[in-house]
């Protein structure tokens, strides 16, 4: 097959995916789209299964499927990304994570139409929706997050104009998550790729493009299912991954005072108890731990949120204390 034939690459990049990965590429190669795309998986020498699963996919899918290991210490978000873009073959590159799964046969033809609308479209960011079983917290999260978009039955634009005269409108209009996403690869390639970041690479990007004037697309039909399933002990450290990586891309992010801190996680609580108690999704005895354990993600959520704000950027003895993903690369070299 070869690259002009191709309408899309579909990235993922795997560590440790074992739980998904399977699931996910059958997902996609079980897309309703009339033209003929590829998927490309970079997996950072997991030591889990994924490897044995992506050769099986291999074999079985034939060259509409590729994949390579890179060495742990190769990857960042940003490098692995723009290195993607120009290993691809497609017109487009669809952009997945190892956790988001498309919820419907449709989600690739849906990513790709805004593509058609105008030229100045160059990138596409498409809804998330949590997994059934998620952690409440997260759940709300997402819900939340993507109804701010608006509605689910068109596609919706967003670009820099005198309207956006606050941070928090550039914040909304800038906004993008390549959790599930797609851009013009030519764009990529030669005007503006994902810059060389360990951390919010996305966001970074979805700044770039907006102010260089060029307009991004919501496409919520586009849609898939992801939530970060993550244990309490480590959810601290994600959070403070998280926020660290925003304000070393130069997001702002204050430190929210104490009684910030109390206001928004009383306010979390209560909110997810209602929907918890509603939610079909959960069995009895399920909700009765949700509504004992979801408080204390939210306070290792703005732990996490509060040591990042008021870490220094330099300090390289902070990120190595808190940062998860420092502590599963020193794991991974242990064994």
């Amino acid at each position: 097959m070869s690259s002009s034939d191709l309408a899309a690459t579909v990235f993922i990049p795997t560590y440790r995916g074992a739980r998904y990965i399977e699931d996910l590429v059958r997902s996609v190669f079980a897309q309703a789209y009339d033209r003929d795309f590829e998927v490309l998986v970079y997996d950072t020498d997991s030591g889990d299964e994924s490897p044995a699963i992506l050769r099986r996919l291999a074999d079985e899918f034939g060259d509409r499927f590729r994949w390579k290991s890179i060495a742990k210490q190769d990857f960042s978000h940003g490098r692995t990304r723009a290195a993607a873009a120009l290993d691809a073959r497609g017109e487009f590159v669809a952009f997945l994570t190892q956790d988001a799964t498309p919820a419907n046969g449709r989600w690739l033809y849906e990513l790709l139409k805004p593509f058609e609308l105008n030229e100045k479209i160059v990138a596409v960011l498409g809804k998330q929706q949590p997994r059934p079983d998620a952690i409440p917290m997260l759940k709300s999260e997402i819900e939340l997050v993507f109804a701010g978009f608006g509605p689910d039955l068109g596609t919706i634009l967003f670009y820099k104009d005198d309207f956006v005269d606050s941070q928090g409108a550039y914040d909304v209009v800038s906004f993008y998550s390549d959790v599930n996403s797609a851009a013009r690869r030519g764009f990529l390639v030669d005007q503006i790729n994902y810059r060389d970041v360990p951390y919010a690479e996305d966001q970074l990007f979805g700044r770039d493009v907006i102010d260089a004037g060029y307009i991004k697309a919501y496409a919520p039909r586009a849609n898939v299912l992801h939530s970060n399933e993550i244990p309490l002990a480590d959810y601290k450290h994600r959070m403070f991954d998280e926020t660290l990586g925003l304000r070393q891309v130069g997001v702002p992010v204050q430190t929210p005072s104490v009684r910030v801190v109390a206001r928004m996680v009383v306010g979390g609580v209560v909110r997810d108890a209602k929907k918890i108690l509603r939610d079909p999704s959960y069995s009895r005895k399920r909700k009765l731990y949700w509504l004992a354990m979801n408080p204390l993600f939210h306070l290792e959520r703005w732990r996490g949120v509060r040591l990042a704000a008021d870490a220094p950027l330099d300090d390289e003895s902070v990120r190595d204390a808190f940062s998860l993903e420092r502590r599963q690369a020193r794991e991974d070299q242990a064994h």
